[in-house]
């Protein structure tokens, strides 16, 4: 099997510009992931973000995820858990507003480095989604504009930890799934590992590098590209030993963003996905993530809404 693809972003700056986007091109198409380094992210900031957020999980979240485990006794199940994940999260949104002021037990510095990593992260989203464009034959700024809606992309943060677990194989760190929105954008930890992505009926290892961001496509981006790029499955396995720092940002589409194949990558005989508003797919997905992701985008071809008119920048 070929290995992970890891991208220098550097190397779009000179002479392996046509080898990169092509590198980028075959991620897409074949992998739905990619591992970016010399992404413009300062390492400084990278690290402040980790020292934090693992005090504040050992601060804040740690008992209160032992007292979980124990409540539901699944230290000492024997059978597979499916319908719980070993994890300790919290959701921070960014865009359309943000409601970091309104998380309790963040401290001042805690905030104030997330907001900056953020904005580090929503650039670097949507440079990428340029350079997707550009290897799709869109025009620049095609999908932040279809992904937009009336008031803008919805960005967001998902900050997990994932403790040891005694029984990996009874109960998933994450279970199996593809994520619902745009391009998801990942800082790991770089000594624990867990990610895992399904290629060719095979799971393979995301591998942790440090100051590394790793980028999956979400479902919108599957079926403004009509297929041409996919989202993966993927799932955390549980580790024995360590506890696995994921902060995930998601640049999802507005609420309110009407998604659809681009019509140049229509291609003729070829199946065409359906249209909808992101936020009927989110209440959709909401209940069947767990699941395989065609029939979400089948029960919207057999809809018959009124979309009204599409929204615009």
């Amino acid at each position: 099997m070929d290995s992970f693809p890891i991208i220098n972003l550097e190397n779009l700056n000179g002479d392996e510009r046509k080898a990169t986007m092509e590198k980028i091109k075959d991620a897409c198409e074949n992998w739905g992931f990619f591992e970016l380094v010399n992404h413009g992210i300062p390492h400084d900031l990278m690290d402040t973000v980790e020292r934090l957020t693992k005090e504040h999980y050992r601060k804040c979240m740690e008992q209160r995820f032992k007292e979980l485990v124990s409540s539901k006794g699944l230290e000492a199940v024997q059978t597979e858990v499916k319908d719980m994940d070993w994890e300790s999260t919290f959701h921070l949104r960014h865009l359309p507003e943000s409601n970091i002021s309104e998380i309790p037990d963040l401290s001042d510095e805690y905030r104030k480095s997330m907001k900056e990593f953020a904005l580090k992260l929503e650039t670097l989203a949507e440079e990428l989604l340029d350079l997707l464009c550009e290897n799709l034959g869109l025009e620049k700024g095609y999908l932040k504009k279809a992904l937009y809606g009336s008031k803008g992309p919805t960005f967001g943060t998902k900050v997990a930890n994932y403790p040891p677990c005694p029984k990996p194989d009874l109960v998933k760190g994450l279970r199996a799934h593809t994520d619902a929105g745009g391009i998801i954008l990942l800082f790991q930890d770089d000594k624990v590992s867990g990610l895992q992505l399904l290629k060719d009926g095979n799971w393979v290892d995301v591998p942790p590098m440090h100051h590394s961001i790793v980028i999956n496509l979400g479902d919108q981006l599957e079926v403004i590209t009509n297929g041409k790029y996919k989202s993966v499955e993927h799932r955390v396995v549980a580790q024995t030993d360590g506890t696995r720092m994921s902060i995930a940002s998601f640049y999802n589409p507005g609420s309110d963003a009407v998604i659809y194949p681009a019509p140049t990558l229509i291609e003729e005989n070829n199946e065409i996905y359906p249209k909808f508003v992101f936020e009927d797919y989110m209440n959709l997905y909401a209940r069947l993530k767990f699941q395989a992701k065609e029939p979400r985008f089948e029960a919207f071809k057999e809809s018959n809404v009124n979309l009204g008119p599409i929204a615009t920048v």
